[in-house]
């Protein structure tokens, strides 16, 4: 099988893995969080993204081993579990409920959040010696 299938697979498994996640994060969160503001969709972006931070060091020099990883990981599992078309519609929804002091909110924790956990997910790698030697 030549190497863009075995990244193919890969990335289907990935994005069944993610999806599952996805939707566990989501049911937890409405759970434990109710309903105020889709908090299961901003968990699931935060840990993507620190998990994003943290694989991107990770992975970097790992060779074809680390291409399969990226595949399976950054492109099947976390392009499932973060849902950025499902933050555009809940903002759409939130600007027709509660209203654009809400959609301001949680964009702008969505955001900051996504950019301060990619940061912290690198500084963890780093921490941890992760990066490529």
């Amino acid at each position: 099988m030549s190497l863009w299938w075995q990244q193919l697979v890969l990335v289907m498994a990935g994005g069944a893995v993610g999806a599952a996640g996805r939707y566990l994060i989501g049911g937890w969160m409405l759970r434990h969080a109710g309903n105020g503001l889709p908090w299961g969709t901003l968990a699931a972006n935060l840990l993507g993204s620190l998990l994003a931070g943290f694989l991107l060091i990770w992975l970097e020099g790992r060779g074809p081993a680390g291409l399969l990883w990226r595949a399976f990981l950054m492109v099947g599992v976390l392009g499932a579990l973060t849902t950025w078309s499902a933050l555009m519609i809940e903002l759409y929804l939130l600007q027709r409920g509660p209203g654009w002091g809400h959609v301001a909110l949680y964009l702008g924790f969505s955001l900051a959040g996504g950019v301060a956990a990619l940061l912290l997910g690198i500084q963890v790698a780093r921490w941890l010696g992760a990066g490529a030697t």
